[in-house]
């Protein structure tokens, strides 16, 4: 056995999540290694729609125009829509259109400077991969974490080498559990999952297939299919050629995942896809299939001790309304500025218990939200019919950018508008005649926006953020400001006046505000800026 030198933070788990965390603490100059079972990323597709809050965080690095122009992203840039049919070579039946649903075309330029991304979940973690080592993250594919101790200090864990089998100790400050669902890790640590099951098993069917000419013109994101050989959604992956087919199985079907992909050789999946392309000689390659199960769980804990668990491993939903893998980004955006700001020294290690406060109750709300969804969905292509929308559904940009941090109460906001614990509101914006948004202004570390009349903020912050050692940045919009507002709104989207300060924090949250000039600016915004660490 070998001992390994300490590293700040240890990541189990280098799928969608583990590799966000990595991104994003990498870039706050946050050292850290991801442990991984698999040999290499995942060449399957998985989940492929970055929706607009998550694509705000992943600009923020950088990293928006190599996401639009991977080849997935690329092909499925005009699809949108979700529609019923008994195959794909059939007639419409319907399409999914329900006031809370928003087409991923919907124009979302009033509410964020960004819009969905459909691409596919293995080129994504490719991204992300390499964005995380260029920024210093490392990686070990093929390495599993066999047990963790803590204590006061930090963790001890112990990682076996797949390919060698040799084992090592490894000294880190925190860990985090991105290890999915099925986390080994939240089951050691005693945290139990809330919540149910059962909520549909299906088989997840990657294959290729000329259906160019079934398709014609249509550019969706998802066609139910439903006949008397299979139901289950049509997934286009290039509009063309490759696709995946997403079978629902029954009661009658095997349990275990390896008892369904026996029941389902590659033949008897080609015979499935044929019934719901409505082709019964069509040629098809199966590439791949993967069985599993929805469900509505959230961990009882997102934190203990030295621990974090995230994505997956803290929550898991239901597909409709594609907010999982989302949150599960969210999550790790969350928790690496706080991760950051106390291993700089600049925050209390109370910080970190904001992680659970925050996030449990907003994954709840979230799964919750994905369950009435997928209740719905059946519904949804029903013509002519009065709808009765299920009590408790929110709109899908409530969803997105409509939440607040607090303890106890509803999540939901419907008119944010710069409240302290909710998302910094989307302000266009122009710098030297180039457009840009009020969000393209965080993301490094806490910001001070002043408007046209700042009075004695820019020096207030000065002397606030020496007195706290901290790092603060002022951005003033009007005015003398660097920034100009040109349609006269921010102000009023942020709940200001032109004499006011609003601090935002380091993940673009409202932590304070102040509607206009105060005489003790100075202790002011030293308060503010001391809640928001925890000092």
């Amino acid at each position: 056995m070998t001992e390994q030198p300490q590293v700040p933070v240890l990541v189990v788990g280098g799928s969608l999540v583990g590799l966000s965390t990595a991104l994003f603490l990498a870039r706050r100059g946050v050292a850290c290694l991801v442990l991984e079972q698999r040999a290499g990323l995942s060449a399957h597709p998985r989940t492929r729609g970055v929706n607009p809050r998550s694509m705000e965080l992943l600009r923020a690095a950088g990293l928006e125009d190599e996401l639009r122009a991977l080849p997935s992203a690329r092909a499925l840039a005009r699809n949108s829509g979700l529609r019923l049919a008994r195959s794909l070579a059939g007639p419409e039946l319907g399409s999914f259109q329900e006031e809370y649903y928003r087409e991923v075309s919907s124009d979302l330029g009033a509410l964020s400077p960004t819009s969905w991304c459909l691409c596919h979940q293995n080129e994504l973690e490719g991204v992300l991969r390499r964005a995380a080592e260029r920024a210093g993250a490392e990686f070990r594919f093929g390495s599993e974490l066999v047990s963790c101790a803590q204590d006061a200090d930090g963790v001890t864990a112990l990682v076996r080498d797949g390919a060698g089998g040799t084992t090592s100790r490894l000294r880190t400050r925190y860990l985090v559990a991105a290890d999915g669902a099925r986390s080994g890790l939240r089951r050691r640590l005693g945290i139990p999952f809330d919540g149910t099951g059962g909520l549909g098993r299906f088989l997840a069917i990657h294959f290729r297939a000329d259906l160019a000419e079934e398709l014609g013109e249509r550019r969706f994101v998802m066609c139910y299919t439903f006949n008397d050989r299979v139901r289950g959604a049509l997934i286009p992956l290039d509009n063309a050629s490759e696709w995946r087919l997403d079978v629902i199985l029954g009661p009658e079907d095997p349990g275990t995942p390896e008892e369904v992909l026996a029941a389902f050789p590659p033949e008897r999946c080609a015979e499935l896809v044929r019934a719901a392309s409505g082709v019964p000689d069509l040629a098809v390659r199966v590439l791949g299939a993967v069985p599993w199960e929805a469900a509505a769980k959230v961990a009882r804990r997102f934190r203990a001790g030295r621990v974090f668990l995230a994505g997956d491993a803290a929550h898991v939903m239901p597909p409709s309304g594609a907010f999982g893998s989302n949150s599960g980004v969210q999550d790790a955006h969350n928790l690496a500025w706080k991760l950051a700001a106390v291993l700089a020294g600049q925050a209390s290690p109370g910080l970190l218990d904001s992680y659970d406060a925050e996030r449990r109750p907003l994954g709840a709300a979230t799964v919750r939200q994905a369950v009435l969804r997928q209740r719905d969905r059946p519904r949804g292509g029903e013509r002519g019919a009065r709808r009765v929308l299920p009590p408790g559904l929110v709109d899908d940009t409530t969803v997105w950018f409509g939440w607040r941090y607090a303890v106890g109460g509803d999540v939901w906001v419907t008119d944010p508008s710069g409240l302290p614990g909710t998302r910094a509101p989307h302000v266009p914006l122009l710098r030297d005649g180039a457009e840009c948004s009020t969000l393209d202004l965080f993301g490094d570390g806490p910001v001070l926006l002043t408007g046209s009349r700042p009075g004695p903020w820019p020096a207030a912050a000065e002397a606030a953020a020496r007195r706290l050692g901290v790092p603060l940045r002022v951005h003033g919009i009007g005015g003398d400001g660097a920034y100009e507002d040109s349609d006269g709104d921010w102000a009023k989207a942020y709940g200001t006046t032109d004499a006011g300060a609003v601090l935002v924090r380091p993940d673009g949250v409202v932590a304070w505000r102040s509607a206009g000039t105060q005489d003790d600016a100075e202790d002011a915004l030293h308060a503010a800026l001391a809640r928001m660490l925890c000092r």
